[in-house]
């Protein structure tokens, strides 16, 4: 099976009281919203008496009047001040240069004996979807036959068609579903396309708009995921029950294969279908995600699901020669052995059956890698006889080939450029090859194919600069935390900046979701900030995993106050080193991001003078009523739970405004057709703050959903946005 999505397959967010002390320490939101409570912090802390509190419902409503006249408004009062300003065209038209530049490197899938590319520019803003050979890939000017022109097909059909990827079948990849998004929403509407005719198959697959989870059995079969109809929707609004499609029936006629529980959280179940380099199913797995990180994960065996013995929290990573492929996120024993959290295992599927084959497997030969306390596996792909791993070492990125031997695992390193992001594209089985690219801060992407036999990287394409980088440099720094954590962030800054605490900095943070932020170029951020003098900053704050599943499972739940924490201590390590000050630092985060720099604005609004508070979760009192926000409860916790609801309550901003405090000018932006956050907690945001007569930006766009990759020209009015907002905060 071969797989190519534009967007993060599981729809992850890529997720106070009182301001804090002037010394650092945050105070305690409980102790202050008892004495002194926010005008809006509810009563109790009921979903009823959340609901009652609240007063600005009519938001939620997507498509609501009152809604739609907010939004016309404060859209109306934002453009005017942003796209006004002398700034804005000229950002607009560089951004658009450069997302829509021709000499960007296209990345490529292997596609049967070629390779296969989505392309988006000036002409094309919707994309083709295209094919060429890797001899004329090498060349400086491939030569393309397009599959699948999503410009004229939108245009065909009156809709506003946004290409999401393609899973074609193995081995020789002529038939493929095409995932098709109205409007950049994560729900698609699938369809079965013939590559040999460039046509969709008459009679073929048509699966109708959902969250799906589909995997090719056979060229007439699908193990599907999706919405049967009344009660196989989970409260997540993501599908518990996998059937098996056969061609030519409809949907109601699919046969179930397994059923977890409508009570399931996470991101829905998902069939997963291993095959060999021939293309033969190697083994059918589904994953059953009991809450946003345990699963369990199911084996179809002689037609019948049985339950493996795996840790709860646990990554598969694939199938090879019989054995399992995987990474436990939390310490486990199994068989007598001890294995760390954060390492990489083989083990045959045999053995972790109900019934298990009487093999004796030994920590050597099960373990393939197992990580310092300053390493992390990020990336790993299965070949037929042989594992490639990325592995983090203190953010930056290192590769390693895996070898299995008699006695265990051995590992050989492939040399990459030092200080940079590495990372794993498509690969092949057959071919026993897969992509690598490399990039950093200052040093634009190249894309590599390695091959594993040999372990020999061969660069195929180099991304020409789109900023001039003569002019900065990256440094790597440590802050020291509230309860003492040592924090890394980078920070790129002009070579020349005067340390007097004027440079207009822009400190980005993530912090959730075991999502990793390593070094990585970003040309619109270059072109439209660095190069006018700003500086830029990375910081990797607990919650994320650039240090492991323990970096991330330190700031769950109760204990998300030590990602704030961390952020907090960034920026005040950046004041003590006079690259900047309160006055130039900006923050900017989305998702996941949002909560972060929400929070951090109500928590401490005299560190910052900026917010680009983007696609976020706000009002996290009320998020699992707002689809898709009931999934996300292992990472935060469930409001409707009591003591859940008192540590949560402490930090949601939306509840924490207070008129009092004096709030930099924050710029809150959303999308209409965000079908994974949804845009009720920017728009609630942002209206709360207008009541209290805070000054505040509030943009939302009407189409290109949570990804934002709907369409490049939108893309750079949107980059132009946030980076005029930014330029007047922090440099006028």
């Amino acid at each position: 099976m071969k797989t190519l999505f534009l967007s993060v397959a599981l729809p992850a967010l890529m997720l106070a009281a009182a301001p804090a002390l002037a010394e650092g320490s945050a105070a305690d939101p409980t102790a202050a919203a008892a004495t002194n409570p926010p005008p809006h912090f509810p009563r109790d802390l009921t979903p009823e008496g959340v609901k009652a509190a609240d007063d600005h419902l009519a938001l939620e409503e997507v498509d609501g009047a009152e809604a739609r006249a907010f939004v016309a408004a404060e859209n109306a009062k934002s453009l005017s001040a942003l796209t006004g300003d002398r700034r804005y065209e000229p950002f607009r038209q560089q951004a658009e240069a450069i997302l829509t530049a021709t000499d960007r490197i296209p990345g490529v899938s292997f596609l049967g004996e070629g390779l296969g590319n989505f392309w988006q520019d000036a002409a094309n803003p919707k994309g083709v979807w295209r094919r060429t050979t890797l001899t004329s890939y090498r060349t400086a000017q491939p030569q393309w036959e397009t599959l699948l022109d999503i410009d004229a097909l939108a245009k065909a059909e009156g809709r506003d068609w946004v290409f999401k990827g393609a899973d074609c079948l193995a081995p020789d990849e002529t038939r493929c579903l095409i995932n098709l998004s109205d409007g950049g929403k994560d729900a698609v509407t699938v369809r079965e396309f013939d590559l040999t005719t460039k046509t969709f198959v008459d009679g073929g697959f048509v699966i109708p708009e959902g969250k799906h989870r589909i995997s090719w059995l056979d060229r007439d079969t699908l193990l599907i995921a999706t919405d049967f109809g009344p009660g196989s929707l989970t409260e997540s609004g993501y599908p518990y029950i996998v059937k098996s499609l056969t061609r030519g029936h409809p949907l109601a006629h699919a046969t179930e294969v397994y059923r977890g529980q409508q009570s399931d959280g996470g991101y829905g179940v998902s069939p997963m279908v291993f095959r060999d380099k021939a293309g033969a199913v190697e083994a059918v797995l589904f994953s059953r995600p009991l809450d946003t990180f345990r699963s369990e994960i199911w084996r179809l065996a002689d037609g019948k699901p049985i339950k493996l013995s795996l840790p709860e929290r646990v990554a598969v990573e694939g199938v090879m020669g019989g054995n399992l492929v995987f990474s436990p996120d939390q310490a486990w024993t199994f068989d007598g052995q001890d294995y760390a959290a954060g390492s990489l295992l083989s083990l045959p599927l045999g053995v972790l059956g109900p019934v298990r084959l009487d093999i004796a497997i030994g920590a050597q030969r099960a373990t393939v890698f197992t990580p310092t306390p300053r390493q992390s596996l990020q990336n790993v792909t299965v070949l037929s006889d042989s594992i490639v791993a990325v592995i983090a070492d203190n953010v930056v990125g290192t590769l390693k080939r895996f070898t299995p031997t008699s006695n265990g695992w051995t590992a050989t390193s492939i040399a990459v450029p030092a200080n940079s992001a590495v990372g794993l594209g498509d690969s092949s089985k057959s071919k026993g090859q897969v992509f690598v690219s490399t990039q950093g801060f200052l040093t634009p992407p190249t894309l590599s194919l390695a091959d594993v036999s040999t372990g020999a990287l061969t660069e195929l394409k180099a991304a020409p600069a789109k900023f001039d980088a003569s002019t900065h440099v990256v440094e790597q720094f440590e802050a020291t935390s509230t309860d003492g954590t040592k924090i890394p962030y980078f920070v790129t800054r002009p070579r020349d900046l005067a340390m007097d605490g004027t440079g207009p900095t822009i400190l980005f943070g993530y912090g959730g979701f075991q999502a990793s932020f390593p070094p990585a170029y970003k040309p619109e951020m270059g072109k439209l900030w660095l190069e006018n003098g700003g500086v830029f900053v990375q910081a990797n704050i607990r919650g994320g995993g650039e240090f492991g599943p323990g970096w991330h499972q330190a700031a769950l739940r109760e204990n998300r106050q030590r990602a704030f924490d961390d952020f907090a201590a960034v920026a005040r390590d950046l004041e003590q080193r006079r690259i900047t000050s309160p006055r130039h630092l900006g923050i900017y985060g989305r998702s996941n991001g949002g909560v972060l720099t929400s929070v951090s604005i109500t928590q401490h609004p005299e560190l910052f003078n900026a917010a680009v508070i983007e696609s976020p979760l706000i009002d996290m009192l009320r998020y699992q009523d707002l689809p898709a926000g009931a999934s996300w409860i292992g990472e935060y916790g469930d409001p409707r739970i009591p003591g859940d609801a008192a540590f949560i309550a402490r930090y949601s901003a939306y509840q924490q405004l207070r008129p009092e405090v004096k709030y930099p000018r924050v710029y809150i932006t959303t999308n209409t057709r965000d079908d994974r956050v949804h845009p009720g907690h920017a728009r609630k945001f942002a209206a709360r703050l207008g009541d209290q007569g805070h000054d505040h930006l509030y943009y939302e766009d009407t189409a290109g959903g949570h990804s934002n990759d709907a369409d490049p020209v939108a893309n750079a009015r949107r980059w132009a946005r946030h980076y005029v907002y930014l330029s007047q905060q922090l440099m006028d």
